[in-house]
């Protein structure tokens, strides 16, 4: 290790001891800005899985005539899944489940019951309940189950009957997604300028050692340095309290989030993601002390 390198360390964890009042105050305001950070993206993790039980709940059926046989409607399955790639899940209902289906929602209604007893047989048609991402996906299947080969087998798709319901469920998840993303880059934007301001601060407090320095001569590189080791200090410190209130705070709230969001797991949710939670906190603890003390410590390199 060089002397010059042993200075600037030497001088960056020395102005941390120093000024420890201010160093506490840039580490908390990191700490605050990381777990907000976080925190957007857990939410926004939340929020798409909400968005997509909502989805998932949405489809369209193809009804089939009374007298197709399974083969026939499972062949048409396989035609839809290979013309229309994005189908999210394609289900065959046949005429007996669907009157189980309905004997399990509505059996202790006696309207129905006795309605069923009236008409005697299976009154309902077998079908494929399809699942997809878009409102242009449902119209794409629409169009290819009304394809003149399939007049024979398939009775009526209900595309028509759920289009305004299809497209008004996908407008608000839309709406949702680009609220999520107006709050979050608005949130991010108002952290890195406290973020900016507080190390501002910091090396505002050293003015006086950068001008030294500048007067007997020393380079660019030897002023900047260890401020932008300084701020990497701050970082990592708020990088590693960060993570600890992080787990935390998951393991607080799982159980909570378990019965108020039920099939969403907030600590499965934080396992899968654990290297880009660690990437994002290092990324804004880190990242915006080292970048913020260089782009501050820059108003006094001027001439």
């Amino acid at each position: 290790m060089t002397t010059n390198t042993k200075r600037v360390i030497y001088f960056a964890f020395t102005d941390f001891y120093r000024n420890k009042g201010i160093s506490i105050a840039a580490i908390f305001v990191l700490i605050v800005t990381t777990l907000l950070i976080t925190g957007i993206f857990f939410v926004h993790g939340m929020s798409n899985y909400l968005i997509d039980q909502i989805q998932n709940k949405i489809d369209i059926a193809a009804y089939f005539k009374a007298d197709t046989q399974e083969e026939d409607i499972l062949n048409v399955k396989n035609e839809l899944l290979q013309e229309a790639e994005d189908i999210k899940k394609i289900q065959y209902i046949s005429r007996e489940d669907a009157l189980e289906n309905f004997i399990a929602k509505h059996g202790d209604s006696d309207v129905f019951s006795r309605a069923l007893s009236e008409v005697g047989d299976n009154p309902f048609l077998p079908s494929l309940n399809i699942t997809t991402g878009t409102t242009a996906q449902y119209e794409e299947i629409s169009q290819i189950l009304n394809q003149e080969k399939f007049n024979n087998l398939i009775e009526k798709v209900d595309f028509s009957e759920k289009k305004g319901t299809i497209e008004k469920v996908f407008s608000v998840t839309s709406s949702i997604n680009r609220f999520g993303l107006g709050v979050a880059i608005i949130l991010i934007l108002f952290a890195m300028l406290v973020v900016f301001n507080t190390m501002k601060l910091v090396i505002d407090s050293s003015k006086d050692e950068i001008n030294t320095m500048r007067i007997v001569g020393a380079s660019n590189w030897l002023v900047r340095v260890p401020f932008i080791i300084e701020g990497g200090i701050f970082g990592g410190i708020s990088f590693f309290l960060s993570f600890l209130v992080t787990i935390l705070l998951v393991y607080l709230l799982h159980s909570g989030l378990a019965i108020m969001i039920p099939g969403f797991s907030l600590f499965g949710y934080f396992m899968n993601n654990l290297w880009l939670v660690i990437l994002i906190q290092i990324g804004f603890g880190v990242g915006l002390g080292v970048i913020s003390s260089y782009i501050v410590v820059r108003k006094y390199l001027k001439v």
